[in-house]
């Protein structure tokens, strides 16, 4: 196993375990996937990903689809994953998690505001996708038509999908995500969340010290 494997394989394993920290996934539930090349290393099938060694991630060809290691078998949501890498070239990492405040959101809204001035920076817009039966290509195509234009991608009664230019980028920005979910949830279950305006949110945008920060969090694994 050559070096720039085994550090990407390290890394996968790193963001997987910080993921069920947080509780943004419980048992099995979730995938990541990062990639190198052409090839892809996505988490294996019925594995908590607390649980998923560095040998572990499976190894797939991002142009073919085809599993360059049969030790495991890649997760179900593999074309998902494939289908974005392919729809959007800069990002080189993907994140797919089921945190509950997302979730919760889905269930009673299609729109998260912008709140505060880390979600405008570090994640910007997002967007929402109707539910899909999850695993299939009908969900691989609906995310990964979004992908272009979106960094974050709340999926309705399902989760989360963030894509990054490495996997602390993605990680963070499902972090965020989360966070404001949470907030805005809390906000409207006693008023009328007050939101950035669309001035406000710009003046953030511009500013040298954040994207500096998001500079930085794209350069550090």
């Amino acid at each position: 196993m050559q070096n720039a494997d085994v550090k990407i394989r390290l890394e996968l394993s790193k963001y997987a375990k910080k993921i069920v920290d947080k509780g943004l996934v419980v048992g099995p539930g979730g995938n990541i996937s990062a990639i190198r090349g052409d090839t892809m290393y996505i988490s294996p099938s019925g594995f908590a990903l607390e649980e998923i060694e560095p040998d572990q991630w499976v190894p797939v060809s991002v142009k073919t689809g085809e599993i360059l290691d049969m030790t495991f078998r890649p997760s179900s949501e593999v074309l998902m994953h494939l289908y974005c890498y392919r729809a959007r070239q800069d990002m080189t990492a993907i994140v797919h998690t089921h945190p509950p405040y997302c979730i919760a959101l889905s269930l009673v809204a299609n729109e998260l505001p912008t709140l505060f001035p880390d979600q405008a920076a570090l994640v910007g817009d997002l967007t929402f996708v109707p539910y899909v039966l999850p695993t299939t290509d009908l969900l691989a195509d609906a995310v990964a038509a979004k992908v272009p234009e979106f960094t974050s991608i709340i999926l309705e009664n399902h989760g989360l999908v963030t894509v990054g230019k490495n996997l602390r980028e993605a990680y963070y920005r499902t972090e965020v995500v989360e966070e404001s979910s949470k907030i805005y949830l809390i906000a409207k279950s006693v008023g009328n969340p007050k939101v950035l305006t669309e001035e406000e949110y710009k003046e953030i945008a511009s500013l040298e010290s954040e994207a500096y920060r998001v500079e930085l969090l794209q350069k550090m694994k």
